[in-house]
C-alpha cells in the first residue's frame, strides 16, 4: 500500500511540473456553448421585424427523391443572434412528428460569409445562429431527404408525382406567431409537371412556380401536389378536384361520380352553414407508390387513394370515407378548433383532450355525408357503423381499463406505430367510438324534440362561419355542452362524462338502437367488410377466432383473450395448415363452420420462427361478422332519415 501511495504522489508531481499549454490552444480546446444555451422565446403576437422571408424549393430531382431548399430570412440591423425553428407540432397530426431527421446538409450564411450555428441543447428542432449585426439577410441551405421506402417514413416523391408539405422543408424565426411571419414560396418542378395548391397568386415561368406572399401559418396549411399525369374537375362554384395518377388511364371519372362529389360540397354547406373557405381544393393522388395520407386543411385536403379508385368507383366505395371526413374538417378542426390545439406556433405543445369532438364528430359526419351525397352507398356506410359497433362490442377488451378520453393522448404516446396487442392497449378510438357517442347524442336530441331537431341543428349553429368570428374560432368543452343545450336542454355534462371519461362502459350501441337499428351477427361479412377484406387480401376473424390472417397465413391483430390468443397464436405466427390441409383463407372459413357443427377443435399447424406446432383451438360459434338491421323491418327508421339526402 505504501509503495502505491508513493507512486501516485510522484505521478501527480510530474503532471504539475509539465509546461502550460499556450493560451490559444487552451481556448480552442474549451467548447464554446454560448449559442446552444440561448433561450428560446415563446411565440408572441408580434410581426417578424425582419420582413418577408423567401422560400425556394428545388423539387426537380424526383429520381433521387430530394428537395433542395434555399430560404432567406431578413433580419433587422443590430440583431446578433437568431433562433430558427423546424416545425415540430404539426397541425392535423395531433403530435410532435416534424421529421427533423430528414433535414440534412444545413448551412447558414449572410453576405456570402458562413455563419456559426449550433443546435439547441434540449430542443433538437431549434438552431441558434450567430449574426454579424449588420442586418444582412440570413440564407439557409439544406436538403429534405424524402423517404425512398416506407420503412423510412411516408414517401412524398415518385417518378410520377410529389406531395410537397412546406413544414417539412422550411424554418421559421422563434418568438412570433406563425401568422405574423411573412413568406413568398417558390418551387422548381420536374420538367413538364402540373401543379395544384390552395395557395393564391400562382405564376409560372417554365418549371418554376411562385405564389403570392402569404403568412407562414397559411403556407403550412397549403400543401402542393404536382405530377406528370393530371386532371381537374370543377365541383360546383367553390370546389374542385385536382387528381394526379401513376398513369394517364387512371384519370377517368364518370359524370355521375363527379356529380356525387359536387353534391357532397352542397350537403356539407347545408349541414354546417356558410363555408369558412372561398374555394376548396381536393388534392388527390391515385397511386400505389406515394405514401398514404388523409390530412385536413382549411382550403384543401391531401388524400391518397388506390390507383384504380376512379375506374373501379363502385367496388372502391368502402375506401372513400376519407373524402367527406376531410371536408368536414374545414368547419370542425380548422375553422372551429379546440382552444388548446390552436397553438401560436409549431413548438408549443397541443392539448388533445377534445379530439373526440374534433375527430369523433367529424367521423360521425363523414358517415352521414358520405351516404347523403352518394359518395358512398348507404349499405357501405351501414357496414362501417356495424364494423365500429362490432369491434367495441366484442373485439376491444381494452375498453375495460382505458376510456375514450384517454385515447386522445395516443397520437403523442404511440405515434401510430403498430402495437403488439392493439385490442387491449387501445389506439385512437376517439374516432370511431367518438362517432358512435355522437350518433347517440343525435338520437337523444331527435327523441327529445319529437324529431324536430338533431345534431344537424347543433352543427349549423356551432360550426357555421359568422361575421362575428371571420377567422379561427376556438372552443372548450363547456362551449360544446352549451351549444348542445341551446338545441336541446339535457344533462350533456353527465352524458359525456359517462361515455368519454369513464372506462368499463357497456358497448356503445345505444345510438344505433335509438335510431331504430340493432347490431346482429351473420356468417357472411357486411358489404363494407367484404369489400375491405377483398381489397386487402385478408380474412378478418376478429369477431370469432380473434385474429386477422392474410393469404399467406400470416397472423396479425390477435384479440386479447380471444380463442386464438388463448391458443398462443400471436402476431408473427404463420398458419401453415388447417385440419391437416395446407392453409387457404377459404379452408379457414370451412374449418370454422365445421367446428360449429361437430364441436371438435380446429387443428392449426402454426409456424413461429423455426418452430412448428400443432395447436388445437376450441372455438365452436362459427364465422361471425357484424351487421346493422332495422329493429322493425319494412319501416323507415331514424337512422334511415339521418342518412337521407338534404339537397336535390
Amino acid at each position: 500500500m505504501t509503495s502505491r501511495i508513493t507512486l501516485i504522489a510522484a505521478l501527480a508531481t510530474a503532471l504539475t511540473s509539465l509546461p502550460a499549454l499556450p493560451a490559444k490552444a487552451q481556448t480552442a480546446a474549451a467548447p464554446d456553448t454560448a449559442l446552444a444555451a440561448t433561450p428560446i422565446p415563446p411565440a408572441a403576437d408580434t410581426p417578424w421585424p425582419g420582413g418577408m422571408m423567401t422560400l425556394a424549393v428545388d423539387a426537380s430531382d424526383n429520381e433521387r427523391g430530394i428537395y433542395r431548399v434555399t430560404q432567406t430570412i431578413p433580419v433587422p440591423p443590430g440583431m446578433r443572434r437568431l433562433t430558427l425553428l423546424f416545425p415540430q407540432w404539426l397541425p392535423g397530426n395531433h403530435a410532435p412528428r416534424g421529421p427533423i431527421a430528414e433535414l440534412a446538409g444545413l448551412e447558414f450564411s449572410a453576405g456570402g460569409q458562413p455563419l456559426r450555428w449550433e443546435r439547441d441543447r434540449v430542443d433538437v428542432n431549434a438552431f441558434h445562429i450567430e449574426l454579424p449585426g449588420n442586418g444582412a439577410p440570413v440564407v439557409a441551405r439544406f436538403v429534405h431527404t424524402s423517404p425512398l421506402k416506407s420503412s423510412e417514413g411516408r414517401i412524398t416523391m415518385t417518378s410520377e408525382m410529389l406531395n410537397l408539405q412546406w413544414e417539412k422543408m422550411s424554418l421559421y424565426p422563434a418568438g412570433h406567431n406563425v401568422s405574423r411571419i411573412g413568406v413568398t414560396p417558390t418551387v422548381i418542378l420536374p420538367g413538364g409537371w402540373n401543379v395544384a395548391s390552395a395557395l393564391d397568386g400562382r405564376t409560372r415561368k417554365g418549371d418554376t412556380v411562385t405564389w403570392a406572399s402569404t403568412d407562414y401559418g397559411t403556407l403550412v396549411d397549403s400543401p402542393v401536389f404536382a405530377g406528370l399525369f393530371f386532371r381537374q374537375w370543377p365541383l360546383g362554384t367553390s370546389a374542385e378536384l385536382s387528381a394526379f395518377a401513376d398513369a394517364p388511364a387512371l384519370l377517368s371519372l364518370r359524370a355521375g361520380d363527379v356529380a356525387a362529389l359536387s353534391k357532397l360540397v352542397n350537403e356539407a354547406t347545408t349541414t354546417f352553414g356558410p363555408a369558412p373557405f372561398d374555394r376548396y381544393e381536393y388534392l388527390v393522388a391515385l397511386s400505389s407508390r406515394i405514401g398514404g395520407i388523409g390530412l385536413e386543411h382549411l382550403r384543401s385536403t391531401e388524400i391518397q387513394l388506390e390507383q384504380r379508385t376512379f375506374l373501379d368507383w363502385d367496388a372502391m366505395g368502402w375506401d372513400r370515407n376519407v373524402i367527406p371526413h376531410e371536408l368536414v374538417h374545414a368547419w370542425n378542426g380548422k375553422y372551429r378548433r379546440p382552444a388548446r390545439m390552436a397553438t401560436p406556433d409549431y413548438r408549443t405543445p397541443m392539448e388533445s383532450d377534445l379530439l373526440w369532438v374534433y375527430e369523433g364528430q367529424s367521423h360521425f359526419w363523414g358517415w352521414v355525408l358520405g351516404a347523403r351525397s352518394g359518395v358512398q352507398s348507404k349499405d357501405i356506410v351501414l357496414g362501417m357503423i356495424a364494423q365500429a359497433a362490432g369491434q367495441f362490442a366484442v373485439a376491444t377488451p381494452g375498453r375495460s381499463w382505458r376510456s375514450v378520453g384517454d385515447t386522445t393522448r395516443d397520437p403523442v404516446m404511440a405515434a401510430r406505430k403498430p402495437k403488439p396487442y392493439a385490442s387491449y392497449a387501445r389506439g385512437e378510438d376517439y374516432y370511431r367510438e367518438g362517432a358512435l357517442v355522437w350518433l347517440e347524442a343525435d338520437q337523444v336530441i331527435r327523441q327529445g324534440t319529437a324529431g324536430a331537431r338533431g345534431l344537424d341543428d347543433f352543427a349549423r349553429a356551432f360550426f357555421a362561419r359568422s361575421s362575428a368570428h371571420p377567422n379561427l374560432f376556438t372552443y372548450e368543452r363547456g362551449d360544446v355542452i352549451a351549444g348542445l343545450n341551446a338545441i336541446y336542454p339535457h344533462d350533456w355534462d353527465a352524458f359525456f362524462r359517462e361515455r368519454i371519461d369513464a372506462a368499463g362502459r357497456p358497448a356503445p350501441l345505444r345510438g344505433i338502437e335509438l335510431a331504430g337499428y340493432k347490431l346482429v351477427w351473420k356468417s357472411q361479412p357486411n358489404p363494407y367488410e367484404a369489400a375491405r377484406m377483398d381489397k386487402q387480401r385478408e380474412l378478418d376473424l376478429s369477431y370469432s377466432l380473434g385474429l386477422t390472417v392474410d393469404g399467406d397465413g400470416d397472423v396479425s391483430d390477435p384479440v386479447w383473450d380471444s380463442p386464438a390468443f388463448r391458443a398462443g397464436i400471436v402476431t408473427g405466427s404463420r398458419i401453415v395448415a388447417v385440419d391437416t390441409i395446407g392453409f387457404t383463407m377459404e379452408g379457414m372459413r370451412q374449418a370454422l363452420e365445421r367446428a360449429r357443427q361437430d364441436k371438435r377443435p380446429i387443428q392449426l399447424l402454426v409456424q413461429r420462427g423455426n418452430r412448428f406446432t400443432t395447436v388445437p383451438v376450441s372455438y365452436f360459434e362459427g364465422l361471425r361478422w357484424p351487421w346493422l338491421e332495422p329493429a322493425t323491418p319494412g319501416r323507415e327508421t331514424a337512422l334511415d332519415r339521418l342518412l337521407a339526402p338534404r339537397t336535390n
